[in-house]
């Protein structure tokens, strides 16, 4: 089969489906562009279903595909101290699941036309690009498009001076007792073991008195194996949080890549990528969703307008090299993570904090929140950052 198109988006995560679902709906008296989503049959290529969590300033375009939503964080350090954060109007602190994600956005989406293939692959064109993808049952389709946005992950990741990986096992759970805060998450909990090299801590996301999404996570070089996550949640769960009898729903886990490799948002004239394959994971923190939104606007935007939809960088060039430091910082044993996350939620105001890990800070409040770091310790690594070589 030959199809051509003015753009096709290959994977229907958060980047595809985020991307598809703004090109579909133009201005007034704007085409709407012809679009094909290319998405793997079930299998090995399929992920899972996933939740993402973002921070957003008011309502906002996915509010009712929801889970849930917070105006309370708290950072516990490990003695269990840590103050409870109101964000108050300025922020919301948002869970979304990938299945309620792609429910909503079926309405809209109901006028792109999908592909289930596995790509095999991309080649670009003088006059756009060209999609050579293969069905279950064995069918070859070749796609051509204007423009090419690909979210796979791509083979190998860039070459990096320092990688490290915010690994991670989740539980969803449902407790005998009403035992659970719901209006408040718990950010941070610095009260789990710290391991050797990195650091660690659980991350619970409430949904009720009695239901949660209860995580322990670590950065650091490699993941743990099954068994090790579940007995590091099972001491979380029983020993730290003494959350009682409870059963569990449901589980998640995921490896999110932490590193200063500069991830290439264009793989040819016509072709770009997206998401995490683009850039879109900020580094020093793992998350993605709301750069995710940032990049599928601004190409929605200029292909509307006419202009070359090229992603725009997720991050700030300066947020990134900062990011470059900590993470330098933490690999080295230099930082205390544990103590260094603890101390910027004690020392500078939530939601400024909250607006530097988005990258919205502007230069001035970046020094501010760069004097509560330990300044000699950033300085020292900062100054050997250039000697290091990029390595794959």
């Amino acid at each position: 089969m030959r199809r051509s198109s003015d753009i096709v988006i290959i994977g229907a995560g958060a980047a595809g489906l985020s991307l598809a679902w703004r090109l579909l709906d133009p201005p007034p008296g704007v085409r709407v562009p012809d679009v094909v989503l290319v998405t793997p049959p079930p299998g090995r290529l399929r992920p899972p279903e996933r939740t993402w969590c973002y921070w957003e300033a008011g309502p906002g375009d996915y509010d009712p595909l929801l889970t849930a939503s917070w105006r309370k964080l708290r950072v516990r350090a490990h003695d269990g101290d840590g103050p409870v954060h109101d964000l108050g109007g300025d922020l919301n602190y948002k869970m979304l699941r990938s299945d309620a994600f792609e429910r909503g956005l079926a309405p809209r989406l109901s006028a792109l036309h999908r592909v289930e293939a596995a790509v095999e692959s991309v080649t670009d064109r003088p006059d756009g690009a060209e999609v050579t993808s293969r069905a279950a049952d064995g069918t070859v389709s070749t796609l051509h498009a204007r423009w090419v946005y690909d979210s796979r992950p791509p083979a190998a990741p860039p070459p990096a001076r320092v990688s490290l990986r915010q690994h991670f096992r989740g539980w969803f759970v449902r407790c005998d007792r009403p035992v659970l805060t719901p209006d408040t998450v718990e950010l941070m909990d610095f009260r789990t073991p710290q391991p050797q090299h990195g650091l660690s801590f659980g991350y619970v996301l409430p949904t009720s008195r009695h239901e949660a999404l209860v995580e322990y996570t670590e950065f650091g070089r490699a993941p743990l194996t099954r068994p090790t996550y579940d007995a590091a949640l099972r001491h979380y769960t029983g020993q730290v949080l003494g959350l009682g009898s409870f059963r569990v729903t449901a589980a998640e886990q995921g490896v999110i890549p932490m590193t200063d490799g500069r991830y290439a948002r264009r793989a040819g004239r016509h072709v770009f990528r997206i998401g995490a394959a683009g850039g879109a994971v900020r580094p020093s923190t793992g998350y993605a969703f709301a750069a995710i939104q940032r990049q599928a606007r601004a190409v929605a935007d200029a292909l509307h307008a006419g202009r070359s939809p090229v992603p725009p960088p997720a991050h700030p060039a300066r947020a990134l090299a900062m990011d470059a430091v900590l993470l330098r910082g933490l690999d080295t044993g230099r930082i205390d993570g544990a103590a260094f996350f603890t101390r910027l939620f004690h020392e500078v105001p939530c939601t400024r904090l909250l607006r530097f890990l988005d990258g919205t800070t502007r230069p001035v409040e970046e020094f501010a929140i760069g004097l509560r770091t330990p300044v000699l310790t950033m300085l020292r690594t900062a100054a050997e950052m250039p000697l290091l070589s990029r390595r794959s």
